[in-house]
């Protein structure tokens, strides 16, 4: 990326990240599958049911954009193989580009040294699986594996204008992780707010999250075996919280929390609203495109992507 770029990137996010890049609806899954026994069955029943407590209540998702599938249920709420199918084909038909669905897996993985699967009661779905599914939805999707072996899910599902993070940076950890009670303590504590500006973004819970997997191990003496990433960028590489790397643009500026104020009380806030969200799209197919064009025709467009979604965010901020 070059100097110009980089100077307009920086100005960017410190102009449109105490705003927002809210979705026009958001949805949740939560799936916990095969648990492997009554400690872990009701470890992951309490992740599940405050989390789903706290979408509803903190963060006002409406009850039908949270769905809940579990190893215990029973009909089409049991975390099955089918059941997943079904209810992706749903969103697939429901949901629009703007809108944002957090997918978040806890339970366990594994990993056979050529497929990387997330348990469900009776068969897997592998990471492939999961990509082919989530490929079809059009929406801002971000996907949390935080199994053991998760790593693959990163390098398979990784994509311009989504969010994967991952418990593991490699798929021989295969130890039970702490990641999800971490994660999931992130979004639900205001202290999570890095920035200070009233909101808990993807990337700060997965920083905070981050960071208390890390004291886990050291306050207890040992060897960390999971190391989260997060990839935003499309690239299936990620990066650790504490790590350099060009991937938190995206997960910076998503917050799963509603707008206190909608854009559509202000008309002139609206049409800002509905620019950016073309630009983003813009810069999305950019990147796509990536590989077609020339190094200097990518780097003139990109700069003025970012340079028109620097001035909408300022008069954004300006209505704020």
């Amino acid at each position: 990326m070059g100097t110009a770029v980089k100077f307009v990137w920086l100005l960017l996010l410190a102009v449109l990240l105490p705003s927002s890049a809210a979705a026009q609806e958001r949805y949740a899954v939560l799936i916990s599958g095969a648990s492997g026994g009554d400690k872990y069955a009701a470890q992951q029943q309490r992740w599940r049911s405050e989390l789903a407590a706290f979408l509803a209540t903190n963060f006002a998702f409406p009850d039908a954009n949270v769905v809940v599938l579990d190893e215990s249920s029973d009909g089409t709420s049991k975390a099955t193989a089918e059941n997943v199918r079904r209810l992706l084909g749903d969103l697939r038909r429901r949901v629009r580009r703007d809108d944002t669905l957090l997918i978040l897996l806890v339970g366990h993985g594994t990993y056979d040294g050529i497929d990387a699967k997330f348990n469900l009661v009776g068969p897997d779905l592998s990471a492939a699986d999961w990509k082919d599914l989530l490929d079809a939805i059009a929406a801002r999707v971000v996907l949390v594996n935080t199994t053991e072996s998760s790593f693959p899910f990163l390098e398979q599902l990784s994509r311009v204008g989504r969010v994967v993070i991952t418990a593991t940076d490699s798929a021989q950890q295969r130890f039970a992780t702490v990641f999800p009670e971490y994660f999931i303590r992130s979004l639900a504590d205001l202290s999570s707010d890095l920035d200070k500006n009233g909101r808990v973004s993807i990337w700060e819970a997965f920083a905070v999250a981050s960071a208390g997997v890390k004291q886990h191990y050291e306050q207890r003496g040992q060897l960390s075996t999971e190391r989260p990433l997060l990839d935003d960028n499309g690239d299936g590489v990620g990066r650790e919280a504490e790590a350099p790397g060009e991937d938190g643009a995206m997960a910076r500026a998503l917050y799963l929390n509603a707008e206190s104020q909608p854009a559509n009380a202000n008309p002139e806030r609206a049409a800002l609203e509905r620019q950016r969200v073309a630009l983003e799209r813009q810069l999305e197919d950019l990147k796509a495109r990536r590989t077609a064009m020339s190094e200097e025709q990518y780097q003139a467009e990109l700069e003025r992507i970012f340079v028109e979604l620097a001035k909408i965010a300022q008069e954004i901020r300006k209505q704020s």
